[in-house]
């Protein structure tokens, strides 16, 4: 690792726990507004470290280098549309466990969240179920969709320019497992803190550090891959958008399993992603015009 990413790391790592520690010690979770506000701008800390490691402590530009481009080519479809498939895919193989059953009438999502809105809460979303013009399993897909490439987009554009903008350059020479498995741990490792409060893992939160860790490092080959093949951070974004958008529908239909078990961090999850690293190594050294797996010094800048 050289001097520039470790000072990246330590810096990145530091700012994020001691906020979230000063966060969840003075004010808690109990307020869900407060508690999406600090994760937005959990969410921006490696992008302000990057801006000050580039521009004020070596002087050098951020948009070139950390790939902020928006010049659109096929890889940003992807990045949009890949989410979407990881969802059915893992809501398909959540099917496979046992005590693991299809609930088309959502029955699992709402248990799921009794504890956190409440029973009122719970039947009032229930009503608006019934008097939906379609189901809301279809219409959670239109919003994914919509949030991915948008808003979501946007916040993502907060970790992205650390993790597949400044990381993914300083790793370039390592090769490309490597360097995506490195970034995938540091990522994963990033997020301890919101893990151990209950996020993603709320049945094991502290078990559920090792499973993010584990999930980010199974997530970060597809990242780098659309990042380097798009040419830009910005194609990453909206990977990383469209992602958290899609959460809910790999498990609103489905009802049983623990947190360790269904959905996008779950087993489910993992062996989606070990299937899709399995077909992006295929399709690189089979069918990719030019294969990027296989050569060191794939980013172009």
């Amino acid at each position: 690792m050289t001097k520039k990413a470790g000072l990246f790391v330590g810096l990145t790592l530091s700012f994020s726990w001691l906020i979230a520690f000063l966060f969840f010690h003075f004010v808690g979770t109990g307020n869900i507004l407060f508690y999406t506000l600090m994760s937005i701008g959990y969410m921006f800390i490696p992008l302000l470290v990057t801006i000050i490691i580039q521009k004020i402590i070596y002087n050098e530009p951020v948009k070139k280098p950390m790939g902020i481009s928006f010049k659109f080519n096929k890889w940003f479809v992807i990045a949009w549309l890949l989410p979407l498939i990881m969802a059915f895919m893992t809501f398909g193989v959540s099917l496979l466990f046992p005590q693991v059953e299809y609930s088309p009438d959502m029955a699992g999502m709402f248990a799921r969240y009794l504890d956190q809105f409440g029973p009122e809460k719970i039947e009032q979303m229930k009503q608006a179920m019934k008097v939906a013009p379609i189901h809301p399993f279809w219409m959670s897909v239109i919003q994914a969709l919509l949030a991915g490439f948008t808003i979501n987009a946007l916040v993502a554009f907060g970790e992205e320019l650390g993790w597949r903008g400044f990381l993914q350059q300083e790793f370039n020479k390592l090769g490309f497992w490597p360097s995506s498995l490195l970034i995938g741990f540091i990522w994963g490792l990033w997020h301890a803190p919101l893990i151990l409060q209950g996020h993603n893992y709320p049945q094991h939160p502290k078990f559920g550090v090792l499973m993010m860790i584990i999930w980010c490092i199974l997530l970060s080959p597809l990242f780098s891959y659309i990042r380097i093949k798009s040419g830009s951070v910005i194609a990453a974004a909206i990977f990383h958008g469209t992602i958290n958008a899609s959460f809910g529908l790999a498990i609103v239909l489905i009802k049983g399993g623990s947190d360790l078990i269904v959905g996008f961090t779950g087993l489910a999850g993992f062996i989606v992603l070990l299937l899709l690293n399995v077909l992006l190594f295929l399709y690189d050294i089979r069918y990719a015009k030019e294969s990027i797996i296989n050569n060191s010094l794939y980013i172009k800048i």
